[in-house]
């Protein structure tokens, strides 16, 4: 092989596997910090990780919610049947409220309970996620 082609070869096949290794990288960091979502149907199917970082949503159940001191615990619904607890330790938004829609960030314990980092409760009335839009019309029997 000619001594040029060799060289452009050789830096080429460099480039290559540079470019491949840095592409692997950045995904895989990518693929650990997602945060997938997932409806209480799907968290009580097992679809949803345990341990690891998701986030859910849902209807706060009435009367499921219940303080001591800096720890709220309570159930998110769909309406239909599923729902699951969530434990959350530190002050809840001043818009939470049972009956209202919200969106946990946590992970799933051995338990089964969520245990909640973040809380996000609905500012108005005119925004909800998609999957969430029709469970506030829909009441449980």
């Amino acid at each position: 092989m000619n001594p040029v082609r060799k060289r452009r070869f050789i830096l080429v096949s460099a480039l290559v596997v540079g470019a491949a290794t840095v592409i692997g990288l950045v995904l895989l960091g990518l693929r650990e910090n997602i945060n997938m979502f997932y409806l209480p149907s799907q968290v009580n199917s097992g679809e949803a990780p345990r341990d690891r970082s998701i986030r859910a949503g849902g209807m706060v159940l009435e009367k499921s919610w219940q303080r001591d001191e800096l720890v709220s615990t309570f159930v998110l619904t769909d309406r239909q049947g599923s729902e699951f607890t969530v434990r959350y330790e530190g002050i809840l938004p001043d818009l939470f409220r049972e009956g209202q829609g919200v969106i946990v960030e946590g992970a799933i314990g051995a338990d089964g309970v969520l245990a909640a980092r973040e809380v996000l409760a609905k500012h108005d009335e005119n925004y909800m996620p998609p999957e969430l839009a029709d469970m506030h019309l829909e009441r449980p029997k």
